[in-house]
């Protein structure tokens, strides 16, 4: 008999510590929690010198898959972090995947993808072994401090530091920090105690959730069955991990017992038809099972006197389009320069910039997942309607695919941001507040280099074909910035331009066909980036004069108009035509009455045939009575 790969999570002993005295000085930093976000805010706030004590309830990192999917931004941050070499290595690449309506494909997608990025769109790994490496990482580092077995009991934040009671195995003890992260899941004890609770919406649908060990030539990629002859009227998902497993997630039916549909014995008997359905014949195990329901859930600001809310404690979004985990980690790089930067001296007024900033991540991440939600769980009688006949038009109708696209995660902006200095009117490219992708670019001297290499984890200004005064001016800023975020590494590099032997980064561009092009960027034109990947500000030189005492205020107090296109939602003409078609129609079937559904389509379709050319009608007409 052979062992699985299944990942087992190593067990660690609960930790002894001392309570805290009056006379010790209250710790810099409290992470509570140590998921990926948690663990994500210890390691960052540590590379830039802050001391850091996490506490984690458990005695081991989660068991089970959970979030697999880490897209191509996380991987950026796992990078920023230390760990991204680590990542790569046990994690599996992919590029797109398939939607079927009962065995006929209905969609096929590839998320983006050019010669010039330096990392794929997706990887695969189970939630268990990144949270590995991340703790790994952690107990590295001399500046961190890791409590196992310690969980919250109490927390009282007064105005200069967080009294907190934590239950250990030899008893109850005290600690005092100046600032407390609170990124201790979608259950958070922290949460609770300051009588917080998330507001927002939650969906109808169910899904069991299973890793197996499975031995399959099936492809790398998301797999997804509609209405499946292996389980009629359910949604199937598949995807693959490495070391051959895979995980499957399937819906269960509104009328069935999710107590009984959770017993081992009914998931095997539901996998088992799936993949006997797929023409298995390899033996395969049941590793792990979960359960989930799809929430699209917030406080209303995640900062809270000195306690500071990030990842699912702070908010939960569904999770097609894998955008829980992703998000959470935007949140951590966000926090931590935003907290670093405070803590360095800048005013507290920043963190609530990263409340803005963060909350409207998640209203962008809700838009999205919130469509793919309406197609993967349909919560209502509409939307049930028009998305199974979205199903069939698309076997026939390839064009109406893109609506079942599972509109996978990718970075937020923060172009609504207090932060954010509005470009000059006309200026074409990257606007300020969106995500700075990382390309591949080469250096003056030959060297084969990336913008993130070049940029490092702190804040770089890109200047493009400065001259002698502009390269001066761009000095004097960068040392500016650098005096108003003292924890912050603050860089310049040129783009196309010469340093004349100054020590800087100097990135070749030539006849402005890389970067430059990409960005918009004009000569003289110096970009802003942040610690986070985001682009804070552009323009002149002299037009960025009183952006440090601007961020060392918390705002910036924008004197343009903000660019407020949602850089991502963005969708060509005859797509966003058919996406507002399906989402009135299912709004209007669910406005009237049950007995009168038949005929608001009716009245809707003699309506249209007022307006449209006769012979098109009678086309939809055919075609919409031949793919019952």
């Amino acid at each position: 008999m052979t062992t699985s790969p299944y990942y087992r999570p190593r067990t660690y002993a609960p930790s002894v510590f001392a309570s805290m005295t009056v006379s010790d000085p209250a710790l810099p930093v409290v992470v509570v929690g140590a998921g990926p976000v948690g663990m994500a805010v210890a390691l960052g706030l540590a590379q830039r010198g802050v001391a850091v004590t996490v506490l984690e309830a458990a005695t081991q990192v989660s068991f089970g898959s959970r979030a697999i999917c880490i897209s191509r931004h996380s991987l950026e941050v796992a990078d920023r972090l230390g760990f991204g070499e680590e990542l790569a290595r046990l994690a599996l690449p992919w590029h797109g995947g398939r939607s079927f309506h009962r065995d006929v494909e209905v969609m096929r997608f590839r998320m983006p993808h050019q010669d010039h990025d330096v990392r794929g769109p997706m990887v695969n790994v189970s939630q268990s072994e990144l949270e590995q490496i991340m703790v790994d990482a952690l107990l590295a580092h001399p500046l961190v401090t890791l409590h196992w077995g310690a969980s919250i009991a109490g927390c009282t934040s007064g105005d200069d530091e967080v009294h907190l009671d934590v239950d250990t195995a030899d008893g109850r003890r005290s600690l005092r920090a100046r600032w407390v992260v609170a990124a201790d899941g979608g259950r958070s004890r922290m949460r609770e105690l300051a009588g917080l609770r998330l507001q927002g919406a939650s969906y109808e649908g169910r899904y069991v959730i299973a890793d197996i060990h499975w031995e399959s030539d099936l492809p790398t990629e998301r797999m997804v069955w509609f209405d499946p002859p292996s389980n009629p009227g359910s949604t199937v998902i598949m995807h693959r991990q490495p070391h051959d497993i895979w995980r499957i997630d399937y819906q269960l039916d509104p009328g069935e017992d999710a107590a009984v549909e959770a017993q081992e014995d009914r998931i095997r008997a539901r996998i088992t038809s799936h993949l006997e359905w797929l023409q298995n014949d390899r033996p395969w195990t049941l590793e792990w099972h979960g359960f989930y329901k799809a929430h699209a859930l917030a406080l209303d600001s995640f900062t809270h006197d000195r306690v500071l809310f990030a990842g699912d404690a702070a908010h939960l979004v569904p999770i097609f389009g894998v955008r829980g985990l992703n998000s959470g980690m935007e949140d951590a790089e966000t926090l931590t320069w935003m907290l670093a930067a405070v803590i360095g001296g800048a005013d507290r007024a920043l963190l609530d910039a990263y409340s803005a900033e963060r909350h409207h991540a998640w209203e962008q991440n809700v838009a999205n997942a919130g469509k793919s939600t309406l197609i993967m769980t349909p919560g209502s009688h509409g939307h049930r309607t028009t998305r199974d006949a979205l199903l069939a038009l698309a076997t026939v109708r390839p064009e109406f695919g893109h609506l079942i696209d599972p509109r996978q995660s990718s970075a937020t902006h923060a172009r609504l941001s207090p932060l954010t200095v509005p470009a000059t009117s006309g200026a074409a490219g990257l606007v300020p507040g969106d995500p700075v992708e990382d390309r591949r670019v080469r250096l003056a001297d030959g060297k084969e280099s990336s913008l993130n290499e070049v940029r490092g984890t702190g804040v770089v200004l890109f200047g493009f074909d400065l001259d002698a005064a502009a390269f001066g001016a761009a000095s004097r800023l960068r040392a500016e910035l650098a005096g108003v975020l003292p924890l912050e590494s603050v860089t310049l590099a040129l783009v196309g331009s010469e340093a004349g032997g100054q020590p800087v980064a100097t990135v070749a561009d030539p006849a402005r066909g890389g970067v430059a092009a990409a960005w918009g960027a004009a000569p003289g034109e110096v970009f802003v980036v942040r610690p986070d990947g985001l682009l804070l500000a552009r323009g002149q030189v002299a037009d960025l004069a009183e952006l440090p005492a601007r961020l060392a205020a918390g705002r910036t107090a924008p004197t343009g108009v903000l660019d407020t296109r949602d850089p991502v939602a963005a969708l060509p003409a005859d797509q966003a035509r058919r996406e507002a078609a399906w989402l009135a129609v299912s709004d209007g079937i669910n406005s009237v009455p049950a007995d009168d559904r038949e005929g608001f389509l009716a009245r809707v379709v003699l309506q249209l045939g007022d307006r449209i050319d006769t012979e098109d009608l009678l086309a939809a007409i055919s075609t919409a009575a031949a793919t019952r």
